[in-house]
């Protein structure tokens, strides 16, 4: 929505990779102190603030929209503010997770909230396809606000559950985001999950910012074809996420299956960038629903793999970390909006594809102790 949005107002992927850069930004300065924050408060009633908040940004987007008024700065200024508030969600969400589930169930956790989660944006991303073709994205942006807010309202009745992990400290924030970076040097391989994770936003979920040029540009589909695209994107993130949820007792090395999954992600998005012209719409779908199903197995193993390698009071913190990871998106969408403009958009995901084969084989090869990881949900 995002995407058709600013492509409509500049005609440029690059632009749209811009735009979808400036909801991402904020998370890298805000995840750690994120963090620190969700392990000092209730973390029930974080979550209500940074839905109610982020349902008066797409509200206030929706309405410039419908009296045409908005331009690309409200549409970039409204991003950013929601990217902040995204990150805090985000951050407070994987503790709030364990808080309810407990350690010996958060790979399980992990995976049926985000099966509910990607269950929403596949009836949302249909949704919004038709909004945006029969009334425009003012009427889109306002539905997504009233999701929001009924998410909000969902945890209106939630009581506090009993924290898992070790009592907050009384240090000011910014000690408590000392902390964790002191403890990021002293665990390698802590550091190279992060990297990866980043690696992970930056090659492979970028291709995201691609799909309104794919669908309107290269598969000539429209708005609703947009809306089949990123349905797709949610089928896959459902079915991997599916797999990992039937998973019972311990999956030994997580590590190392995580490598693989990254590698995987990056071949599909090879294949991505040749389905148009060799299979059209319907490969096209397909391709993309078995790429999103590895980003999001990957995406998840990177979460669980963060949260169960740091001691209890880290944790919150190392949700952060996660989010700091995904603050790298930016980078990501810049380039593979830039590489389209310049070389077409099966060029742009093919090289995607390439450099996130490469990150994976490189991390496999340089640091072994990561392939023995395991994850115990």
């Amino acid at each position: 929505m995002l995407g058709w949005l600013t492509l409509e107002l500049t005609n440029s992927p690059l632009l749209v990779g811009v735009a979808m850069g400036m909801r991402s930004l904020p998370l890298f300065f805000v995840g750690v102190p994120a963090g620190a924050l969700a392990d000092r408060v209730p973390r029930h009633r974080l979550l209500m603030a940074t839905g109610a908040g982020q349902a008066l940004t797409a509200a206030t987007l929706g309405a410039l929209v419908l009296l045409g008024l908005v331009a690309l700065v409200h549409v970039l200024v409204l991003t950013l503010v929601a990217g902040i508030l995204r990150g805090v969600e985000h951050a407070t969400r994987q503790g709030y997770t364990h808080d309810v589930v407990g350690a010996a169930a958060l790979v399980k956790g992990f995976a049926v909230l985000g099966v509910g989660m990607r269950s929403g944006w596949l009836v949302g991303s249909l949704a919004a396809g038709a909004l945006i073709a029969h009334f425009g994205s003012g009427a889109a942006y306002l539905a997504v606000a009233a999701g929001y807010l009924a998410g909000a309202a969902a945890l209106l009745s939630v009581s506090t559950p009993p924290r898992t992990t070790a009592p907050p400290h009384a240090g000011s924030l910014w000690r408590s985001v000392v902390e964790f970076f002191a403890a990021i040097r002293t665990d390698r391989a802590l550091l190279v999950l992060i990297a990866l994770t980043a690696g992970a936003e930056i090659f492979g979920f970028a291709h995201q910012v691609l799909l309104p040029s794919l669908a309107r540009d290269v598969l000539h589909a429209g708005p609703e074809g947009l809306g089949i695209l990123n349905a797709a994107r949610s089928v896959g993130g459902i079915l991997g996420l599916a797999a990992a949820a039937s998973i019972g007792g311990a999956v030994p090395g997580g590590g190392a299956l995580f490598l693989v999954v990254i590698g995987a992600f990056g071949v599909s998005l090879i294949a991505l960038g040749a389905a148009p012209a060799l299979v059209g719409l319907v490969g096209v779908v397909a391709v993309l629903t078995i790429a999103n199903a590895a980003g999001a197995l990957a995406d998840l193993l990177a979460q669980s793999v963060l949260q169960l390698s740091v001691p209890p009071a880290l944790r919150g913190r190392a949700g952060g970390a996660w989010v700091v990871a995904i603050g790298l998106a930016p980078l990501g969408q810049l380039q593979i909006g830039a590489l389209a403009s310049l070389f077409g958009v099966s060029a742009a995901l093919a090289a995607s594809g390439l450099a996130l084969v490469a990150l994976g084989v490189t991390a496999a090869l340089l640091f072994p102790r990561l392939r023995r990881l395991g994850v115990t949900p």
